[in-house]
């Protein structure tokens, strides 16, 4: 072989070596940092050590947590980190049963100012049961956290995931840019305080899809800031529905626009597709939203809109939402509503809802037609309409 032929040879065979080399993934697995499987053994140490060193790697990360549970107490998980990290889950994360043990800092698991992280499979037990109790009964109470939260992050997958029993919300997307939440499950009983399922704030270019949220207060929570919003395939209920808002609690709060819901199911939750606004001065906004092929089975309020929104008349009695309601579209939503009134349009009389939009709507109620009420709202009608419209 011909010197020429040797160093064309020796060429292609160290590229090839350094595209395998770039290619392979760091894996580190928890087990290796000291994590325990019993459930008792206090693994926040042994994750952060696994995350450290993923965070670090200069390759493609995947950490894993293999079959088991593992007990993590409040913890922080930050960025930015050198490379994309895939978490792998097929155990079960278990939060302290003290509820006491998570202080005051509003989370449990928490992802900071992180890049291209996919959270694949697993479970949170955050075994809340004693913190509602608490709550209920009127003592004094730590906060409460949310179960896992993405905070300042861009690029996220989460699939597979299955939250049960929170403190609060179970999935926060806040502040965070691309991000994919798909077939995840949320479990809390319908009267837990405040375990909404997934609640987004502050975020572009969010999807979920194909997820199961079964809570005590919201299925999906869409706060203020909120745009390009596509949600599909959810099943909903017991809960509070989709519910964008609450929002107008301040002068100067950021709108919520581009929101799509299709495809989805409610049963015997207390609200279908909620809109809700605090009766206060705001320059907030919602704009550009569609309800489409949505099935409500024995639902209290398919169909509703509150711009009155003032609990225990605490801040705003006798003053109007300042929050202007423009641009939503009900299209193709049948079933059963658990109440006479299956379509409430309640808009503010200083900024009333406009260019509100129905299309084929079939809600009955005790296999009658049910009814609707309208008050400060203009839009129009089309196509096959129970209730009659009150637009």
């Amino acid at each position: 072989m011909s010197a020429r032929s040797s160093n064309i040879t020796f060429f292609v065979i160290m590229s090839m070596a350094f595209m395998l080399m770039s290619s392979t993934k760091a894996v580190f697995n928890v087990l290796n940092y000291g994590a325990k499987t019993d459930g008792a053994t206090d693994s926040t140490s042994p994750f952060l050590k696994a995350w450290a060193a993923a965070c670090g790697s200069t390759a493609a990360a995947t950490i894993y947590v293999p079959k088991g549970r593992f007990l993590l107490k409040a913890v922080v998980f930050r960025g930015p980190c050198k490379s994309s990290i895939t978490v792998k889950v097929d155990g079960t994360l278990v939060a302290p049963l003290d509820y006491w043990a998570l202080g005051n800092s509003g989370y449990w698991i928490l992802f900071i100012q992180v890049n291209n992280v996919t959270l694949l499979g697993g479970s949170l037990d955050a075994r809340a049961a004693k913190f509602w109790a608490c709550r209920n009964s009127g003592q004094s109470c730590p906060p409460g956290a949310r179960s896992i939260t993405f905070n300042w992050a861009n690029d996220i997958t989460i699939s597979g995931l299955t939250s049960i029993n929170s403190q609060l919300s179970h999935i926060v997307i806040n502040s965070c840019n691309n991000v994919l939440v798909k077939n995840v499950k949320t479990y809390a009983p319908d009267q837990s305080p405040n375990t909404d399922g997934i609640h987004i704030q502050g975020s572009t270019g969010v999807t979920i899809s194909g997820s199961t949220l079964q809570t005590g207060d919201d299925c999906i929570s869409i706060g203020p800031g909120t745009k390009n919003l596509f949600m599909t395939n959810i099943k909903c209920g017991p809960g509070h529905g989709v519910s964008i808002g609450s929002l107008g609690w301040t002068m100067t709060e950021v709108g919520v626009q581009n929101l799509t819901l299709t495809n989805s199911v409610f049963i015997g939750s207390d609200n279908g597709v909620r809109i809700k606004t605090w009766a206060r001065p705001s320059n907030s906004f919602v704009k550009n939203v569609l309800f489409a092929n949505l099935i409500m089975s024995n639902v209290k309020n398919p169909i509703i809109i509150d711009q009155d929104y003032c609990p225990n008349n605490a801040g705003c009695p006798n003053q109007s939402s300042g929050v202007k309601i423009s641009g939503v579209t009900y299209k193709n939503i049948q079933g059963t509503s658990a109440t006479q009134n299956a379509v409430i349009f309640e808009c503010s009389k200083s900024k009333p809802c406009s260019g509100i939009r129905l299309q084929d709507i079939k809600l009955t109620y005790m296999n009658k037609a049910s009814s609707s009420s309208c008050t400060n709202v203009g839009g129009s009608s089309s196509g096959v309409l129970i209730p009659r419209s009150c637009l």
